[in-house]
């Protein structure tokens, strides 16, 4: 870093952040998912990644929590151009699908567009299984709220015993929604039924689900701690502190946690464009004290994920992303 200028303007062309480090020197390693197949609202969170890649030159670099957090060494790996192939051709099948109202589980275009999920969760299991074995932090951006499967896998199993901190408006518990066995909003469902070292999934922000995912939550024996947003704002209301709220809810989570982060688990005004808005949520600030207050009180973060980041006209989602990004980064990598 001798030659870097952290206080310099970052160059059109550098990598994450205005960095120049690559995945052999970093510590920290943000893997690109643009794929967004199953989305069954709002589209174009398969160019999260590089709007997120953009808008990150506009952030300065010292962070008056975590300090230099650049120094920590951090990159963007290269896009797999294999997974935005699979997402061309998986999103036109899955787009007929959802314009009719969804199709029956198995049937033979909604078995193609599972397919090609399968085939994005083992390149991004292969991924980030090797960063591991490199002792590094791995990071996905997405993405629809699928890609994060592998990563999880991946953690997981080099971790045993692991918590899952999943930040959303939506349960993503959802069996096989509209007939997409990995769909976005299916994505803990598949957690909980296919990684069993997934010890347990506490979930914040939630305020759209369905009676099914209801029920999934009640009937998990605890394995499954749901922080509703409407339960939140009364108990704020009645008295109780923001950090008292997040420390209940860190305090129930093992050492080894990976973070799953849905922007749309914000308030909304932060992230108009993303798929699937719901009003209510987090503020920026809060959001940022939930993860802090994570790594505060002993955790560790051995992976994480930030999806469903949809630029819009202007750079306003990706801004917020991108911010929000670096701070996930500070509190993997200083607490570390």
């Amino acid at each position: 870093m001798t030659s870097f200028d952290p206080n310099a303007a970052a160059s059109p062309d550098s990598g994450i952040f205005g960095l120049s480090d690559d995945v052999a020197t970093s510590r920290l390693v943000l893997v690109p998912v643009p794929f967004a197949a199953t989305v069954s609202y709002g589209t174009g969170a398969e160019a999260g990644p590089e709007a997120i890649l953009a808008a990150s030159r506009q952030v300065d670099l010292y962070d008056l929590q975590y300090g230099r957090i650049y120094e920590q060494r951090l990159c963007m790996a290269p896009a797999d151009e294999r997974i935005a192939a699979l997402h061309r051709t998986a999103r036109a099948r899955a787009a007929e699908i959802i314009e009719r109202g969804g199709a029956a589980t198995g049937s033979p275009d909604v078995a193609a567009v599972d397919a090609a999920g399968h085939e994005v969760n083992t390149l991004v299991h292969a991924a980030v299984r090797d960063l591991l074995r490199q002792g590094k932090i791995p990071a996905v951006v997405g993405g629809d709220h699928s890609v994060p499967f592998g990563a999880i896998r991946a953690c997981a199993e080099a971790h045993p015993g692991l918590g899952i901190l999943h930040v959303d408006a939506h349960a993503d518990l959802r069996i096989a929604y509209e007939g997409f066995r990995w769909s976005h909003a299916s994505i803990m469902d598949n957690v909980l039924r296919e990684v069993p070292q997934v010890a347990r999934l506490v979930q914040v922000g939630i305020r759209d689900f369905c009676e099914q995912e209801l029920d999934s939550i009640r009937g998990s024996g605890g394995r499954v701690v749901t922080h509703f947003d409407g339960e939140w704002q009364r108990r704020r209301a009645c008295g109780e502190t923001f950090d008292a709220l997040c420390r209940e809810t860190v305090d129930a989570l093992p050492r080894d946690v990976y973070v799953s982060f849905d922007i749309d688990g914000l308030d909304p005004s932060l992230c108009p464009h993303t798929g699937t808005p719901v009003p209510g949520g987090l503020a920026f600030g809060e959001a940022v004290h939930l993860v802090h207050a994570l790594v505060s009180r002993g955790h560790r973060i051995v992976g994480f994920d930030l999806v469903e980041v949809v630029p819009g006209d202007d750079e306003w989602d990706a801004n917020v992303a991108a911010r929000l990004l670096y701070k996930m980064c500070g509190a993997a990598l200083v607490a570390r």
